[in-house]
C-alpha cells in the first residue's frame, strides 16, 4: 500500500468511527472561554443529556441541559438540535435552530488524521467565522469550536460521550 493510500484509509476510518459513535452519545459537557480579542466575554460551563434520533440516513442529536455563565449563581436552559449527515468521506453538520425543515448548514468535516477531523470550509454568519475540529475519543469525541469576528474571539470545547 502506498503512503497516500494508507492516509486515505486512515481518513476513511476516522469518518466511519465518528459516524458510528453518533447513535451511542448520551451526554455532553462544555466550556466557553473568550480569547483576548473578545468583546463578549462569553465564559462558563454547561452540561446536557443527548437523545439521538435517526432521520432518514442522518443522525439528529437533541441536546437538553444547562449553561452556567462564569460568576452566575444559576444556570440557564440550553437546547440544541444538531443534524449529522455522512456524505462519502465527509461528515456534514447542520444546526436545526430554525426547525428541521430550515436547518442551517455549518460545515463539512474531513479527516486530517486517523483520529482528527477538521472543517473543510468555515461557516460564515454575518461577519463572524465559525470553525470546528473533531477529535475522536474512546467513548465519543471532542468538538472544538472557534468563533471569530469584529466582536468575537470565542473558544468552545464540547465533550460528547456515550454510555
Amino acid at each position: 500500500m502506498t503512503i497516500a493510500a494508507a492516509a486515505d484509509n486512515e481518513g476513511s476510518d476516522a469518518i466511519i468511527r465518528a459516524w458510528q459513535c453518533l447513535p451511542g452519545l448520551r451526554s455532553l459537557s462544555f466550556t466557553a472561554e473568550p480569547g483576548p480579542a473578545s468583546q463578549t466575554d462569553w465564559r462558563g460551563r454547561g452540561t446536557a443529556g443527548i437523545r439521538t434520533e435517526r432521520a432518514g440516513n442522518d443522525w439528529r442529536l437533541i441536546e437538553r441541559g444547562r449553561f452556567v455563565p462564569a460568576g452566575a449563581a444559576r444556570g440557564v436552559t440550553m437546547n440544541n438540535v444538531y443534524r449529522w449527515q455522512r456524505v462519502g468521506d465527509r461528515l456534514r453538520l447542520y444546526h436545526e435552530r430554525f426547525g428541521t425543515d430550515a436547518a442551517v448548514f455549518l460545515f463539512e468535516l474531513v479527516a486530517e488524521s486517523a483520529d482528527r477531523l477538521i472543517c473543510q470550509q468555515p461557516h460564515l454568519c454575518g461577519d463572524d467565522v465559525y470553525r470546528g475540529t473533531l477529535v475522536l475519543a474512546e467513548t465519543g469525541f471532542d468538538l472544538d469550536w472557534s468563533i471569530t469576528g469584529p466582536r468575537k474571539d470565542e473558544h468552545l470545547h464540547y465533550r460528547y460521550r456515550g454510555s
